[in-house]
Parts: C-alpha cells; structure tokens; sequence
C-alpha cells in the first residue's frame, strides 16, 4: 500500500464487517468511501468567521473531542478594522464556550497556522490531521495526511470526533538530484505545476520519494507540500527520512510532549500508483508564475523587462528562517531599488526572533525593507501591503490570482525568496543566479 492508504487504513473506524471478520485492508482502493479518526484539527479566522456559525445551525452544547483542537488567529493579525476584530471575538468566544484545552490556544502572536502548527510539535509522523485552510496540506512534509477541508466539514468533527474521506489515487513523485546554485524548493514547486497545472492532480495524493530527498531540508518539503494544493491535490506526503528525524529530535517543543512512538511511514513494495513521475532537481532552473494562476510558468530570465512595484518575502509558503537567510544573502549591503518597495514577514514568532539573534533583521531593515509581525495579511491582501491599481508584485506567496494582493488590476508573480530579493534590488524581475557566482 501506499503511504496514504496505510495512513488511512490505520485511522479507518466503523469498519463493515462480514461474518464477524474485519474486512481486508487490500479493500481500501482509491474511491472506497471510509469514517476516519482525527489526531487533529486546525482552526484559525474560519471559526468566528464561518464555523461557528454553522455549528450554532446544529443546536448542540458539546464539542466531541476539543482536545484534539489547535486554535489560532493569523489571517488578519493584528485586526486591520472592526469586522476583524469581531471575527477575531467570536472565534475567541467559541473557543471559551466549548473549553478548547488552553494549552492549544495559540492565540493571535504565535504566526501563521501551517508554520507554527509543525513548528511547536503538534505534527507528527502517521498522523491524520485537518485544517479550515486549503494549505493543510503542508503537513505533509512532516510524513502524515493532512488536508484542508471547510467548515461544514469542521463541524462535522465537532460534533463527531470523525470525519468521512474518499481515499484518493495516487501519484507517486521520485525525486533525484540535487538544486543548483540560486535555484530554490519553490522553483521545483513551480515547475511541477507547469507540468501539472492547475487541475492535474485533482483529489490526488502526491507522494514523494527517491535519494533526491535528502537533498531537501524540511523548509523545503514545507513549500513543496503546501502548494501542492494549487495542482488540486487532496494531500502530499513526505517519505520519513533522516532529514525528517533529525528534525524532529531537535524539535524543542516536541521534546516536551508526550506524543507516544514516532512510527515512520514508507510505502510498502507492493503499492500501486495512478502515476509515476521522475523529477531531476539538477535541471530546475529559477521559475516565474505569472498572472493570474499559478501554473502559468516562466523562467525568471525571459522576464527581465517586467519593473515591478513590491516585493514580498513571507507567508506559509516561503517565511521560513532558511527563506530568510537567502533573502538576506542577497540583500546584504544593498538598497531597495528606489521605485520599489519590499516587505519581509517572519512566518512565525519563533522565526522572527532567531532573524534577529542572527542579524537578518537588521540586513532586511539596512536595504531599505519594511519588516512586519507575523500575519497572512500581505498575501491575502487584508493589510501590510495591499496592492493598489495597476501595481506589479514579486511575491513568495502562493496564490496569485487576480486581485489576491489588492486591486483587481494589479499583477502577481510568484517566486522564490531569492528571485523576489534581486528583483527588488533591482526594480525588475531578476534570475537571481548571478548574485550565487
């Protein structure tokens, strides 16, 4: 079986039985309908947005399993207008009225959900976790299921602890080589929703494998997984490697939880694949989604010609420290071109504080940037940097649909921490390549 089919098969409940005798795993095929348990369920602005208002429909004074409940507020941190901070009330109201456990009241100054969730041990190997945003599927990069799923869904687990899927097909990803100088996780990602678009992995489980692996740190797998989600896929997972443990044993926060043996999830010889794709990551080369969809790739080299507005570096996707540190590489000792204008976010609390114990901080505030707390809000366009008419952004983001960032005619390209730090510097979209030599 495949790592998603085994994950599945584990949290699998209700199961139909004939003559007593549980039905065999092998029938657990992709399109089987199955109940599921939840190990966790992530829930941030959606819950005074909508869930609680959904929930309220059902009439019920009880949450199943709040234990199981990790809350936190990031889309619009800190409250840009009053509508927020009402949404940001009801969510903190519910959360009181149906005794979310505190210590997983993350609050409103941890970060953004899909860096901090992993980041303070929540996640862990074989687990199936859920999610009130379409990005959940980042925690794959930490060797579970995950997936975002909306708020009927969410109340659904509310009130019964479970929640239903169709096991998915998949597609299996081998992954040889290593990146080269100046070419980042986020150009590969880019790449493969080139080759996918936007609808080509429809309700697919992605699955990552092969030696190429170890050449990927865990920010890296963060960026792949999470946008994975663009090519339409239900989950994407991670073989659990070295790169993965050692991760983990250094994790400090997952040090002082009890989360019971960490059971490694690799498929198994006789899986089954829909699709087997090879990716060499020697031959990725900078990448460029250009408006309005994130498939819509170019090499940063053929775009040279494009003067940009802002820049962005930050969000789920690419607010790591390790996307810092390469911003900061670049941006050393230089200026923000003069009609343009950078905005960097730590992706979390954590993040922000060791950027500033290592200096990058000081570099991003020296060249000219504006750096702000951590919130979704440029990338989203609720504040922190909203677009305005006809204005071009270079964005480490995910998403650039028309009007994410600000005004319906302002243009988003998506790219890598380093391409969106030499085209600001610049004032143009730039291969960052050269500043590697």
């Amino acid at each position: 079986m495949s790592m998603t089919q085994q994950i599945l098969t584990e949290h699998r409940i209700n199961q139909a039985k004939d003559n007593d005798v549980e039905i065999s795993h092998q029938l657990l095929e992709p399109g089987t309908f199955i109940q599921s348990e939840i190990d966790l369920c992530m829930v941030h602005e959606q819950l005074g947005g909508r869930i609680s208002k959904e929930y309220a429909k059902l009439g019920l004074d009880y949450i199943k399993s709040p234990e199981k409940i990790v809350y936190i507020l990031d889309h619009w941190v800190p409250s840009p207008d009053v509508r927020a901070a009402r949404m940001h009330q009801e969510a903190n109201e519910f959360a009181k009225k149906y005794c979310f456990n505190k210590q997983n009241i993350l609050g409103e100054n941890k970060g953004i959900c899909h860096t901090v969730i992993p980041e303070r041990g929540y996640i862990i190997p074989g687990m199936v976790a859920i999610g009130s945003d379409s990005h959940t599927t980042t925690y794959g990069a930490f060797n579970c299921f995950s997936t975002g799923v909306g708020a009927t869904d969410v109340c659904n687990f509310f009130a019964t602890g479970y929640l239903w899927f169709k096991v998915p097909k998949i597609h299996r990803i081998n992954i040889s080589g290593e990146l080269p100088s100046g070419s980042f996780s986020k150009d590969f990602i880019l790449s493969m929703l080139g080759d996918y678009k936007t609808d080509g992995a429809v309700y697919k489980a992605m699955e990552f494998g092969g030696e190429g692996l170890l050449n990927l740190s865990i920010s890296s797998r963060i960026t792949i997984a999470n946008m994975c989600v663009e090519m339409g896929a239900k989950n994407a997972i991670f073989e659990y490697d070295k790169v993965l443990e050692n991760w983990l044993n250094c994790n400090k926060y997952l040090q002082n939880r009890d989360t019971g043996d960490i059971r490694a999830v690799l498929p198994k010889k006789d899986a089954n694949y829909e699709l087997e794709k090879d990716y060499n990551l020697g031959y990725v080369q900078p990448m460029i989604a250009c408006p309005h969809s994130p498939d819509n790739i170019k090499p940063a080299a053929e775009l040279s010609e494009i003067e940009i507005d802002q820049g962005f570096i930050g969000s789920c996707t690419n607010g790591s420290l390790d996307d810092l540190r390469i911003a900061a590489k670049i941006l050393k000792g230089k200026q923000v071109h003069s009609n343009t204008r950078c905005i960097v976010i730590p992706a979390s609390s954590d993040i922000y504080l060791n950027a500033v114990y290592e200096g990058l901080i000081e570099i991003f505030l020296e060249s000219g940037c504006t750096v702000g707390p951590p919130t979704c809000g440029p990338c989203i366009g609720g504040h922190m940097g909203v677009l305005g008419d006809d204005e071009i952004a270079i964005s480490t983001s995910n998403r650039n649909f028309q009007g994410r960032m600000g005004a319906k005619t302002s243009k988003i390209y998506l790219a890598s921490p380093a391409s969106v730090a030499a085209s600001v510097i610049e004032g143009r979209i730039t291969d960052p390549s050269h500043y590697f030599d």
